[in-house]
This record gives structure tokens, C-alpha cells and sequence, in this order.
């Protein structure tokens, strides 16, 4: 595929490598891989939506224009409204896994849409009480295309850039972030509410580009195979993986082992349900990171920086609206350029060293702002809280290296088909439940003893970097189908790796030996 087979073979692991084509011209010399990924980048772009979405709130709080709307709102009053787009996103990723499990991956972000057509609508109302009802249909269309789009990547994408896909998916949360930072920048002087509005009414933007790239996009084959649909799931494959090859060894490959696998599952288990995911040892530890993952993504200190920018850019000195919004939007650009970094070397480094190192780097730039935000406060020095600054900066390229990438990719991956679902929308209704708590109590916090607050997130990091150290396992190498022996070991319930590695090589060998003895005759 145009890439070195060490490289590879760290990606996909030696099975799946005997079946992918070898020595033919770069995936983007390839038109079905072209098209493949022009759907799987659309896709990316419902991060982005989210991104624009969670972070608008950031460029509005500087805003004169909207806290006047909003009668100047602090402490509870301000955490509320914050908090009421994640209420709106708990609710719909409860419904989520039934809609995808049921209708399909996209049914769920056709729902999104509807949502977010209503929420973009109230934009437009005259009262507070509009306001708030729009963040809280947007934040029900963002958690449909949270819980949906990530799973139909995963499932679609070509076997050698699985791992990039699924880490780039959360990346374009920062496009969207710089967009909302941005516009909100070129709106502040506007006079009126439309300086807010037009930021606001423009959630609608993103989506709409993206949704030629969803039109197109094919169903998940693992979806269709659940429902027992094996002959158009094999023609997904073979259109969007081998460019319409019948015979192609990576399509049996995938077929077979996407077959067996989900067939294993269903003679093991009468129904997915969440109490299964108690009843392994493997299904607890997949449980356990999970919710952890969910907790650590929100709870490291981002969520301070993220919604409270202003206000933790008040509290160092720094209180233009000018250059508060000029900081959020630089600030998405550098994140944007170390996520995507980290993404794409997901399969070269893999996911436990980075985790390491990006806990190791939040934890320095935390202490550091920790320590020059006390000692602004103390001695009230302006040098001293524009040093906070570049600290921040630190502080999230750590964060972009592995929270950003694996907060959706590393849950997708380590969760069987049947519970791949449900077991996103557990991380995912994880990070709301504590991103509720952080819009509420970090204002409050912020505004009763500042700086001081910042401790409870050193100790989150020193926590951080000690679960992943012996909790979360290295998962590259292998295919959604193969995670089983990671966490379930040899003896795996669904111990498809072995059953198609023996398959896949006999096909090979079988397609080998047809292309000798044809070269024989041809001789003869």
C-alpha cells in the first residue's frame, strides 16, 4: 500500500498483512481508496461540528453583547447554562447505541441534524430561556454525531489506516474550536446581539458540508452482517476495500473474520446489554477504562481552560476581550497541529507510550501554572500572569498527544462488536457526568479561591499516569476482531484471531498455488 511492511505489520499485525495487497501504487494513487477517505475526512468533520459547538460558549462569555443579553451571568447561573448542552447530550447518548444498533451508524446523525436544525432555530429567540433551549438541542445533535459517526469510521475505514482514522476522528474538534474562536473575534464589535448571534446561527455550517461525504458513506459491514445481510456487507468491502474484486484476499479475510466473530457472540450471549458488561473479567477491565478514560479527559484540568478561559485569563491579569479571544483561537490552532500529530503516529509509537508521555507533559505544565498563577496572585507582578500563558500552552499539547486522539478511538477499539456501543456512549455519558460537574463547580471554584483550585488537578494527573501505567494495554497491531485476546486472553470467548489467521493463510495459499499453476501451463 505505497508504506514499509514494518511499518504496517505494527499497524495490523502479521495475519492480516499476508492478505493486504503488496507492491502496488499509494492509497492515494487509488480511486476507491480516494473515495474511501473523502467520506472517512467528511466524517472527521463531525468532530469538528462538536468542536465549534463545545467551544462556542468560550468566545460568547467575552462577549459584552451576550452577557448583556444574559443579564452578566456568574458562579451557579453561568455553570448552568454551560452545563445545560452537556444535559442535552447525556440524554441523547443514552438513545444512541439502541438507534445505531438497530437502524444503522448513520440513522443516529440524521437525528443529529434534526436536532440541530431546532437548535440553531431558537438561536433567534428574544429571551434567555431561548437561549438555553438551543444549547440544549445543539448538545443533543453533537452527542448523536459523537456516539454514531466514530463507530461507522472504525467500521468502514481501510484495515492499514484504522488506527489513524479513529485518532484523527477527535482532532477536528479544534478546527471547529478555531472556527467559533475566530468568528467570535470578527464579531466582537458588532453592535447588538448580532455579534453573538451570527457565531451562534453558524453551528450550522459544518455539518452542512459534511453531509455529501455522509450520503455517500456506506453502511458499517459489521452492522450488516449482525443482521445477517453477509451478501451486501461482502459487496461493501469489496467496492470501498479492493475496488470491486471479487477475489480479493483481504475481503475473504474480512468477511470471514468479521463473520465468525459476530457469529461467536451471538451463540455466547441471547442479547447485548449493559449488565454483560460486569460479567468477565476482560468485559470489567474494557469497563474500567471506560470510565476512566471518561473521567481523566474532563477532569486533568482542561475543563478549566476549555469553558472558563476568560475567567482564568481574568485571574492572571489578562481581561481585554481582544486578546482573551485571540488567545482561545491560537490556542485551537496549536492543538489542532499536536493532535494531528499524535494521530498520525499512533501506529508507529502506540497508544501506552503516548498516554504516558502526555500525562508526563500535563502534569509539568499544570505545577507550572499552578505555581505562577499563586504567585500572580500574591505579588500582582503583570509579568509574571503573562507567563501563565505559554504554560497553558504546554499544558495542552500534552493534552492533544493522547486525550484528544483516544478519548473516542481507544474506547471504539477494545470493545467487542456487540458492545462497541455501549461501550462508547459509557465513556462518552461518563465525560458529561463529569463535565456537568466541572461547568458547575469550576466557576464557583475559580471565583472562591482561585488559583488554589488548580491543585485537585495535579493530583488528577499524578492518578492519570499511574492507571494508564497499569490498567490500559497496548492495543496496536491488532484488528476490532482480534482485541479479545488482549483483554479476554488465549482463551477468549471469541478467539477469532486464531480461527482466521489458520483461514486466511490457507486462501493464500490457495490463491497461490492457482497463480503457479497457471504460470506452469502458460509455460508448457
Amino acid at each position: 500500500m505505497g508504506s514499509d511492511n514494518g511499518a504496517t505489520r505494527k499497524a495490523v499485525g502479521d495475519e492480516l498483512l499476508a492478505v493486504l495487497p503488496q507492491g502496488g501504487p499509494a492509497w492515494y494513487r487509488q480511486a476507491h481508496l480516494l473515495r474511501l477517505n473523502f467520506v472517512v475526512l467528511s466524517l472527521v468533520m463531525f468532530s469538528s461540528a462538536s468542536g465549534y459547538d463545545g467551544s462556542l460558549m468560550n468566545g460568547l462569555q467575552a462577549l459584552q453583547q451576550w452577557r448583556d443579553f444574559m443579564d452578566t451571568p456568574t458562579g451557579v447561573w453561568l455553570g448552568f447554562i454551560n452545563a445545560i448542552y452537556w444535559a442535552g447530550g447525556g440524554i441523547a447518548y443514552m438513545i444512541m447505541p439502541w438507534v445505531s444498533n438497530n437502524y444503522g451508524r448513520k440513522a443516529g446523525v440524521y437525528i443529529g441534524y434534526l436536532l440541530l436544525i431546532i437548535g440553531v432555530g431558537l438561536v433567534g429567540s428574544d429571551s434567555e430561556a431561548g437561549f438555553i433551549l438551543s444549547r440544549f438541542f445543539v448538545g443533543c445533535a453533537s452527542a448523536c454525531f459523537l456516539s454514531s459517526v466514530p463507530l461507522l469510521m472504525n467500521e468502514i475505514a481501510y484495515p492499514t489506516h484504522r488506527g489513524i482514522v479513529s485518532a484523527l476522528f477527535m482532532c477536528g474538534w479544534y478546527v471547529g474550536g478555531t472556527l467559533a474562536a475566530f468568528i467570535t473575534f470578527g464579531t466582537r464589535n458588532i453592535e447588538g446581539n448580532m455579534a453573538w448571534r451570527i457565531p451562534s446561527i453558524l453551528q450550522i455550517l459544518i455539518p452542512a458540508i459534511a453531509l455529501p461525504g455522509l450520503i455517500w458513506a456506506p453502511q458499517s459491514p459489521r452492522w450488516l452482517v449482525s443482521l445477517e445481510r453477509g451478501g451486501e456487507a461482502r459487496a461493501v468491502l469489496e467496492k470501498w476495500h479492493a475496488n470491486g474484486d471479487t477475489n480479493s484476499a483481504l475481503v475473504n479475510y474480512e468477511v470471514l473474520e468479521i463473520t465468525e466473530t459476530l457469529m461467536m457472540e451471538k451463540q455466547a450471549h441471547d442479547s447485548a446489554s449493559y449488565t454483560e458488561m460486569f460479567k468477565t473479567p476482560g468485559n470489567r477491565h474494557r469497563l474500567f477504562i471506560s470510565v476512566s478514560l471518561g473521567i481523566f479527559v474532563q477532569w486533568c484540568g482542561n475543563g478549566v481552560v476549555s469553558y472558563y478561559l476568560a475567567l482564568v485569563l481574568d485571574t492572571v491579569g489578562v481581561q481585554s476581550v481582544t486578546d482573551q479571544t485571540l488567545i482561545s483561537a491560537f490556542l485551537n490552532v496549536w492543538n489542532l497541529i499536536f493532535s494531528v500529530a499524535a494521530a498520525f503516529s499512533v501506529d508507529r509509537l502506540g497508544r501506552r507510550p503516548l498516554f504516558l508521555l502526555s500525562a508526563g507533559i500535563m502534569l509539568v505544565g499544570f505545577v507550572l501554572v499552578t505555581a505562577l498563577s499563586g504567585s500572580f496572585a500574591e505579588n500582582g507582578h503583570a509579568a509574571t500572569g503573562i507567563a501563565v500563558i505559554p504554560f497553558l500552552f504546554i499544558f495542552f499539547a500534552g493534552y492533544d498527544i493522547a486525550m484528544t486522539p483516544f478519548q473516542i478511538a481507544y474506547p471504539c477499539e477494545i470493545w467487542p462488536y456487540r458492545l462497541r456501543s455501549r461501550g462508547l456512549t459509557v465513556t462518552l455519558i461518563t465525560s458529561v457526568v463529569a463535565i456537568f460537574f466541572n461547568t458547575f463547580v469550576n466557576p464557583i471554584a475559580l471565583e472562591r479561591i482561585g488559583w488554589k483550585y488548580y491543585i485537585v488537578f495535579i493530583v488528577v494527573l499524578i492518578l492519570l499516569g499511574l492507571t494508564v501505567y497499569f490498567y490500559y494495554p497496548e492495543t496496536r497491531g491488532h484488528t476490532l476482531e482480534q482485541m479479545a485476546v488482549i483483554f479476554d486472553g488465549d482463551d477468549a470467548e471469541v478467539p477469532a484471531a486464531t480461527v482466521m489467521a489458520e483461514r486466511s493463510r490457507s486462501i493464500v495459499s490457495e490463491k497461490h498455488a492457482i497463480v503457479v499453476s497457471s504460470d506452469h501451463d502458460e509455460r508448457l
